[in-house]
């Protein structure tokens, strides 16, 4: 990895860093979440039929009883980059270094680096969560949306928007496709308590407006007491997820696999210069993770 300082080294450091916005895991928190998966985990799926039958006097098997499986298999990713120190010396972050050759850290800057790497590892998993190709090299795992992704294998509900498939959601018209989703909603599923809707930010924003514009509770604006929720089911925004397309699933039936969800958060910086005698400083992190939908029957994808 190229690592490099473009500094004025001239006048005052500001005294702390800045980066562009990443996205943050929230999908996460509309998922199950299965942890201690170090090559496959299988979903088990019981489905019963015309087990319920007319009583009699003996006994007389009806019905069937089938088992079936869903297969989630994480994928292993990681973070490996080196960082020279030396490059530090053309900046302000030498004047946190200590005097002496092998003095040439900056704890301020290591420390920013170390929550960076945590920011840029939460935006990768959103992002694959639901797009990730899963492809070889390509520092992702097979999202929920890709194409022949868990929702393609999984026989997911699909419908297009309303107005055809690919129409650009609107707040004008965010309300019209909200209803038709919740309509092609199984009713087995409809009313269960953990159904969610799941918008990019794009979308919630449409929808903030048009709520708003409605006058939910007289409070026409919206306020901090409110929970987002569309005809009784609760909303689920997902930075990850791409525009113009809704999911509506239960979390109990949408799983994310993964070894140690800490693992997203574990990155470690080595100091070389004691094992090798360079002027490296090392940065590793080392995760997991991959998606499947338990019955895809019970989930709607429109888009």
């Amino acid at each position: 990895m190229a690592f490099n300082v473009t500094s004025n080294y001239a006048g005052k450091a500001f005294g702390q860093y800045v980066s562009a916005a990443l996205k943050e895991a929230k999908s996460l928190e509309g998922l199950t979440v299965l942890e201690n998966i170090k090559y496959k985990e299988n979903i088990r799926k019981m489905a019963g039929s015309s087990l319920v039958a007319d009583a009699s006097c003996d006994f007389a098997d009806a019905g069937t009883l089938a088992l079936t499986e869903a297969v989630l298999e994480p994928k292993n990713l990681q973070i490996n980059v080196d960082l020279c120190k030396k490059t530090l010396l053309s900046g302000f972050e030498s004047e946190e270094m200590k005097a002496g050759a092998f003095n040439r850290t900056a704890p301020t800057f290591d420390q920013y680096v170390l929550s960076y790497f945590g920011e840029i590892i939460a935006d990768s998993v959103e992002g694959s969560i639901w797009t990730g190709s899963g492809a070889a090299n390509s520092g992702t795992f097979k999202g929920f949306l890709t194409a022949g992704g868990a929702f393609a294998a999984g026989g997911t509900v699909q419908v297009n928007n309303v107005g055809g498939a690919g129409t650009a959601y609107t707040a004008a018209n965010i309300i019209a496709q909200l209803q038709f989703l919740v309509a092609s909603i199984p009713a087995n599923v409809y009313g269960k308590e953990d159904l969610r809707i799941y918008m990019n930010m794009k979308t919630y924003r449409f929808y903030i407006s048009a709520i708003s514009a409605l006058g939910y509770v007289n409070a026409y604006s919206m306020n901090g007491d409110y929970i987002p929720m569309f005809e009784g089911i609760t909303i689920q925004p997902c930075p990850g997820m791409p525009d113009d397309k809704l999911v509506a699933a239960q979390i109990s039936n949408l799983f994310y696999g993964t070894d140690l969800l800490s693992d997203d958060t574990n990155i470690k910086m080595l100091d070389m210069t004691q094992l090798d005698g360079s002027d490296n400083m090392r940065v590793v992190a080392k995760f997991s993770g991959g998606v499947q939908v338990g019955v895809g029957a019970d989930s709607v994808q429109q888009d």
